[in-house]
C-alpha cells in the first residue's frame, strides 16, 4: 500500500465560477482563478494519488503553459489521472479530503462531490470522504481572498498487474 497528500490552492475572483468537487456552486458571480476550471479540492485528490504512485503532480501531466487544458474540467482530469494509474497497476482504496473556505458553505453539495469523486475514481463512495471546515475568519480562505484543498489517498499495487 502506498499514501499521497495532496494541496492546492487557488485564488477567488470576480466573473468565475465556482467549481469545487466538480459541483458548480452559486457564490454571486466568484469563483476560483486557474489556467482549468480551478477545482481545488479536485486537484488536491489528484495531487495525492500521483504523490502516491510517486509520478508527480498535476502540473506534470496537465502543464499550464497547454492551452488544450484552458478552462478543463477537473473531473475529466482525474480521470485520466485514475486511467493513469490503472495502467501502471495501481487501485484506489480511498480518498479523504478537506476544503478550507470561509464562504460558501460546503455541506448542502459535499454529496454529488462525493458521487462525483467515486464515479471517476470508478469506486464505491463509502471509500470517498469530503469534509469542509471554515478557518473562522483567519489567513487568506477566513478574509474570502481564496480557496485550499487537501486530500490524502491509500493506493495498492494490484498483484495481478
Amino acid at each position: 500500500m502506498r499514501i499521497g497528500h495532496g494541496y492546492d490552492v487557488h485564488r477567488l475572483e470576480k466573473g468565475r465560477k465556482l467549481i469545487i468537487g466538480g459541483v458548480e456552486i452559486e457564490n454571486n458571480g466568484v469563483g476560483l482563478l486557474g489556467h482549468s476550471d480551478a477545482d481545488v479540492l479536485l486537484h488536491a485528490i489528484s495531487d495525492a494519488l500521483l504523490g502516491a504512485a510517486a509520478l508527480g503532480d498535476i502540473g506534470c501531466i496537465f502543464p499550464d503553459t497547454d492551452e488544450r487544458y484552458k478552462d478543463a474540467n477537473s473531473l475529466i482530469l482525474l480521470e485520466e489521472i485514475v486511467n493513469i494509474l490503472n495502467e501502471k497497476g495501481y487501485s484506489i482504496i480511498n480518498i479523504d479530503s478537506t476544503i478550507l473556505a470561509q464562504a460558501p458553505k460546503m455541506k448542502p453539495h459535499i454529496e454529488q462531490m462525493r458521487n462525483n469523486i467515486a464515479s471517476v475514481c470508478k469506486t464505491d463512495i463509502k471509500n470517498i470522504s469530503v469534509k469542509a471546515t471554515t478557518e473562522e475568519k483567519l489567513g487568506f480562505t477566513g478574509r474570502k481572498e481564496g480557496i485550499s484543498a487537501h486530500a490524502v489517498c491509500l493506493i495498492e499495487e494490484n498483484k495481478n498487474a
